[in-house]
């Protein structure tokens, strides 16, 4: 199965060398990397959320193995769905499966099943593969996207991850791919972004799922870091930090209805 680039295009350059030129103004030459568990990054149009992707791609050592965790926006496909085989075709080149780490998901999972059509659309993994891409290019992914927001299915798909990575017996990174709050006035969300932060700085899942509830947080990869983060504390996360928030009235001069990104790196 070969997948095709949904928004090339759109939410960055179609253009091999001016995808490049686009992501490397974003990408911070002096950070010094770290080795992560898991990361939280933005998957908005690249001139919106790409200085937050940027900073935390910039900053972590990338393994071998992404597995990338995203929303379901196209309502399309699976509740957990895995893209289980096969390449994603980017720009600047293809990106394989890992075959045998995704096979294990799913056969330790009640609730992630092998699944294309949830992928075909759907932009929010996609977006992430420039940025690393422009500090490996020997790398296989292991995607999954995310309909279901019940902490139940979060905490069991990110048991079963955790489980697949450590009898993978080697390093993986785990993506959490997600915006914060939605068209609201930048000073509410920031505001309300800060509570769901805290309880991600906190390593504490079942307080962001309910932080997200409680306060009627719009951010729509909610889901995916609360997995994110129950894998990681079994893999030994022992902390997080915020690399950069920001939101989009900071490039559209429009504070009245933001987005906002952050990028939170878990170790």
């Amino acid at each position: 199965m070969l997948r095709k680039p949904a928004v090339a295009g759109y939410f960055y350059q179609a253009s091999p060398d001016r995808l490049k030129d686009q992501v490397k103004k974003y990408l911070k030459t002096d950070s010094e990397k770290i080795k992560a568990l898991g990361v939280l990054s933005p998957h908005a149009g690249f001139i919106y959320s790409g200085a937050v992707a940027g900073a935390v791609y910039s900053k972590v050592i990338l393994p071998d193995t992404l597995i990338l965790i995203g929303p379901n926006h196209t309502g399309i496909g699976a509740s957990v769905s895995l893209f289980p085989d096969g390449k994603w075709e980017l720009p600047n080149g293809d990106v394989e499966i890992d075959v045998q780490l995704a096979s294990s998901i799913v056969n330790k999972s009640k609730y992630a099943v092998a699944d294309y059509d949830a992928h075909a659309g759907e932009h929010s993994l996609e977006v992430q593969l420039p940025f690393i891409q422009m500090f490996t290019t020997d790398f296989k992914i292991v995607p999954i996207t995310m309909m279901s927001a019940a902490l139940e299915v979060c905490k069991e798909v990110g048991h079963a991850i955790s489980l697949g990575i450590k009898e993978a017996k080697k390093d993986v990174l785990i993506v959490a791919s997600s915006d914060m709050t939605h068209y609201e006035s930048a000073k509410s969300a920031e505001e309300k972004d800060k509570r769901a932060i805290e309880k991600i700085l906190a390593l504490d899942p079942a307080g962001l799922h309910a932080t997200i509830k409680d306060y009627g947080i719009t951010m729509c990869g909610f889901a995916p870091a609360v997995t994110m983060l129950y894998a990681a504390i079994e893999l030994g996360a022992s902390r997080a930090e915020l690399v950069k928030y920001m939101n989009s009235g900071d490039v559209s001069g429009d504070y009245d209805q933001v987005v906002g990104y952050a990028g939170i790196i878990v170790s």
